[in-house]
């Protein structure tokens, strides 16, 4: 179903003009997402903390504080704490810097490129070969070109977007739609592979169904101008929901906490049986 925190019933949101990186190049992008996701704390919109380490260093009340406002929490006490927090910085101080999995090679592009049959970006090329095989990013992260690749402690492999641009083709979704990231529950981030800009799609997998006569693009929810602007808004420290969601600027616990609850294909079916 869909995401309470992105559910409703509006149709796709058109983006406001790119101007997020205006005047900057993609030379800077690449080495300010290289930063973050080289960063183990920032590498993603959230990190795990020892709530033990937080009342070691801080003391029980702000451990406490924090848990109450944290993103999720373990049974062992951790907590998932928005990757900006400074306990997050002050926990990852001294840890090692580099990529989840190492950047993709060439040849592991270009084979990925011809098992979609179609060029990747050339912003995402650079992204693939010179900051990681995915592994960092908005929401879920970035997902890898290549199969197979699994982080330390993970039980499954990272999710590969040819693996899942087969599947989705199978599905019936467009071959130029390019697997970026989950968004959470049925919520997907995809990149046109042809459009102008390659922007980036926000698809619910769950908002279309064939059998009333819809197709893919009725699951469409928001469009990003821009696959720069997308990047350029996670490297910035942005959350990518804001746009997407019409709330410049807030975070998206807020949005989560104040969002309706329900989904748009449950209201359509709604509609179905009533009409």
């Amino acid at each position: 179903m869909t995401s309470p925190a992105h559910g409703g019933s509006e149709p796709l949101r058109p983006a406001p003009p790119d101007r997020t990186g205006a005047g900057r190049s993609d030379d800077a992008l690449i080495d300010k997402l290289r930063t973050r996701a080289w960063d183990p704390g920032r590498r993603f919109d959230t990190a795990r903390v020892p709530g033990s380490w937080i009342e070691e260093h801080a003391g029980p009340e702000r451990r406490e504080r924090l848990r109450s406002g944290s993103v999720g929490s373990s049974d062992d006490g951790t907590l998932s704490l928005a990757s900006h927090a400074g306990e997050v910085a002050a926990y990852f101080a001294g840890a090692p810097r580099g990529p989840l999995f190492p950047p993709a090679t060439p040849a592991e592009v270009e084979a990925a490129e011809d098992a979609i049959g179609r060029p990747l970006p050339e912003l995402l090329r650079r992204i693939y070969t010179e900051v990681g095989d995915g592994g960092f990013g908005p929401d879920g992260g970035l997902a890898s070109l290549t199969g197979g690749r699994r982080a330390p402690g993970d039980l499954f492999d990272w999710p590969c977007a040819v693996r899942v641009h087969g599947h989705d083709r199978t599905a019936g979704l467009p071959g130029s739609w390019l697997y970026l990231a989950s968004g959470g529950c049925t919520m997907r981030w995809y990149v046109s592979l042809l459009a102008v800009g390659h922007p980036v799609l926000l698809h619910d997998a769950d908002g279309w169904v064939p059998a009333w006569g819809e197709d893919p693009h009725d699951g469409l929810r928001h469009a990003t101008a821009s696959l720069r602007r997308w990047w350029w808004t996670w490297a910035d420290g942005g959350d990518v929901w804001a746009e997407a969601l019409g709330l410049p600027g807030r975070r998206r616990a807020a949005v989560r906490r104040e969002a309706p609850e329900g989904g748009r294909r449950a209201e359509r079916r709604r509609d179905r049986t009533t009409s």
